[in-house]
């Protein structure tokens, strides 16, 4: 069993900031990649960004230059630095997780997701 455990949502003015973690615990495992996919209202799931074991990232077009993606391997914890955040950013946001074949624990594993509202 993996659980993901999100924190860091919460409502927020248009221009501003918020911080979002997500930590990985369970049985013997590691994690490869990590990051977060949201789900806008009405809208379909969408990946926000990702980041692998060394470090490289991957990010929306429409967060680029305002959202950050990084990671404590040691703490199998995923964050997701939001900046300059717009409306068009509220969502639910869900922690993604990606766990090698070679666990027992292997595959794909959800948050259960955490809300985000930019009000404006």
């Amino acid at each position: 069993q993996v659980q993901l455990v999100e924190s860091g949502g919460g409502l927020v003015q248009a221009g501003g900031s918020l911080t979002l973690s997500c930590a990985a615990s369970g049985t013997m495992f590691s994690v490869n990649d990590m990051g977060w996919y949201r789900r806008p209202p009405g809208e379909q799931r969408e990946l926000v960004a990702l980041i692998g074991t060394g470090g490289r990232s991957q990010l929306a077009d429409s967060v680029k230059g305002r959202f950050t993606i990084s990671r404590d391997n040691a703490k199998n914890t995923v964050y997701l630095q939001m900046n300059s955040l717009k409306s068009e950013d509220t969502a639910v946001y869900y922690c993604y997780a990606q766990v090698p074949a070679l666990f027992a624990l292997g595959g794909v594993h959800w948050g259960q997701g955490t809300q985000v509202t930019v009000s404006s």
